[in-house]
């Protein structure tokens, strides 16, 4: 749909696919500008933050036409000077990784995915199915809550677990922002993510 859009209405489109190696249960993630007519007219973005778990590099890199890479940069000389240097080196040498490390990448991610996944199940939460990213959503009714907020407050507090309302991604003034609905990180140690899954089973038991 966005290709076929873009190729009507001549436009230049700015794919974020900072999550593109972080695919599960066999799916594969098709990049935009491998579509028919969209090679010309695409910038993708990436990360090595996502790519690498590495989040506090902060460095991405971009994937497009020389005409609107040239483009770019001159934009993004008036955004930012510099990353650190040693932090390029080791995203240039992750960069030329083979494809084994992705493959190893997305097998540990997915049994972390689904090792959390059970714990919040088994804690009484109905947790949404996810097939990408580094993040389980869980419905809060599931427990007795409406307040996404409020319950996010009340874990962190009483249950020693961190989550992120859902509703923090949307503008304040916004109508219709879902409220009942929280986000757990998957992307820590197996036993973190057991005590986590424990800590709220006994709390919510």
């Amino acid at each position: 749909i966005v290709a076929s859009a873009a190729r009507r209405h001549d436009l230049i489109v700015v794919c974020d696919e900072v999550y593109e190696h972080l695919v599960f249960d066999g799916c594969a993630h098709i990049p935009l500008m491998t579509l028919p007519g969209m090679k010309e007219r695409t910038i993708r973005i990436g990360s090595a933050g996502k790519t690498f778990s590495l989040t506090g590099f902060r460095i991405g890199y971009v994937t497009g036409p020389e005409p609107l890479i040239t483009g770019l940069m001159k934009t993004h000389q008036h955004l930012s000077y510099t990353s650190p240097g040693s932090f390029q080196k080791a995203v240039a040498a992750g960069l030329a990784f083979g494809d084994d490390y992705y493959e190893r990448f997305v097998s540990n991610m997915q049994t972390k995915r689904d090792l959390l996944s059970a714990g919040l199940m088994e804690a009484g939460f109905d947790v949404l199915p996810c097939q990408g990213t580094y993040f389980l959503t869980v419905d809060i009714r599931s427990v007795g809550r409406e307040d996404d907020v409020a319950f996010c407050r009340e874990i962190t507090e009483k249950a020693k677990v961190a989550a992120v309302p859902i509703s923090a991604f949307y503008h304040p003034s916004q109508t219709g922002a879902p409220h009942s609905y929280a986000r757990f990180c998957f992307c820590k140690r197996p036993e973190i993510l057991e005590e986590a899954s424990a800590r709220l089973a006994r709390y919510f038991a």
